[in-house]
Parts: C-alpha cells; structure tokens; sequence
C-alpha cells in the first residue's frame, strides 16, 4: 500500500508539472520549454506504470514501455537543455544522436526477452544486459550534457530558479540511471526529490 500510495504522488505532482510545462510552452513557445514538457509528460506516464507494478498487475508489453520510458524521459529532458545553447551545429550532432540512441534502445528491449522485473510491487530486477548497454549510454551522455549546460546557463544568467530547475532535472535522469545500474531502491526517492525541486524552479 505504502509503494502504491508514494508512486501516486509521484505521478500526480509529475502530470500537475508537466501540464503548467505545457502551459508556459503555449504561452512563450519557447523550444526547451516544449521538450521539457514532454520529457515530464514521459515522466509521469512511467510513473503511471509504476503504479500498475504497485497494483500487482504486470505485462511483459507494460514493462517493454517502462524501460524504454526511462530512456525516453531523459532524452527529452536533455534535448530541451541542448536548446538552451546557441550553437547550432552542436544541436543537430545531440538531436541525431538522441534518435540513434533512442532507436538502439528501442531495439534492444524489442529484441531482449524480458522477465518479470517486479518484486514485491516495485521494479527492481535487472534488465538483460543489451537493454543495459543502451540505456546506460542514453542515460550517461544525456546527464553530461544536462549538467554541462546548466552549469554554462547559471554562469551566464544565475537565476537561483535556474538551479533548481537543473538540480531536479539532474535528479529525474539520474533516478532512471539508479535503476540501470542496480539501485532500484532509491528509484522512488530519487523521482520524488526530482519533481519537488522541478516545482519549485518553475513555481
């Protein structure tokens, strides 16, 4: 009950944010606040199939969506970053190689045979290794590149908010990296924190 109760308000609080994301996207049409919504609204529909794990309701089609949602999100939530930044030919390398990644990533799990990665109600058995490989790579370079570019964006602005708003998109991609590498149980943690401090960077 207590992990079907906390993935809930992970995913409340991650669609309340993606929605005011999408709404400043519409108002500003600002390119980083557009795939910074998508990037939350992939947040949120993952965190949704947490909830169903936590229901004790499971399918191997649920789970294929689940990992690739984790690459998904930081992708995402890294391509809106990689617009912050003026040069363009560094934008068009990122945007090819976020589609190479996503695509590999896409492949290895279709291609993997998935075993029921829940116990006790929360994701924490081990992907096969292709999945693995890819998803660490997605998840490895897409961190860099959100860390590199926030630090370059505070430098050139140091706009507090700012900080919050990388600090918790930092924590979303790394919460998906935490359960790549074997650290499921922070995973849930990792996403609350994530969302919390997303909130108050764009409150």
């Amino acid at each position: 009950m207590l992990t079907l109760a906390s993935t809930a308000i992970i995913t409340l609080l991650s669609i309340g944010l993606a929605y005011s994301i999408t709404l400043k996207y519409l108002e500003r049409r600002q390119t980083p606040l557009l795939f910074w919504a998508l990037g939350l609204w992939a947040f949120a529909a993952s965190a949704a199939l947490e909830i169903v794990f936590a229901a004790d309701i499971y399918s191997q089609y649920f789970m294929a969506a689940y990992l690739f949602l984790v690459v998904l999100v930081v992708q995402l939530l890294s391509i809106g970053s990689i617009n912050l930044i003026k040069s363009k030919p560094m934008k068009i390398a990122y945007y090819a190689f976020s589609i190479l990644i996503a695509m590999y990533a896409l492949f290895t799990i279709i291609t993997s045979s998935i075993s029921n990665l829940v116990t006790n109600f929360v994701v924490t058995g081990i992907p096969p290794m292709p999945v693995i490989i890819s998803s660490s790579i997605a998840t490895v370079v897409a961190s860099l590149v959100l860390i590199g570019v926030a630090a370059k964006s505070y430098a050139d602005r140091h706009n507090r908010k700012m900080l919050y708003i990388i600090a918790g998109v930092v924590v979303v991609a790394i919460s998906g990296l935490l359960y790549i590498v074997a650290f499921p149980v922070l995973l849930y943690y990792a996403e609350f924190i994530g969302i919390i401090l997303l909130w108050l960077g764009f409150s």
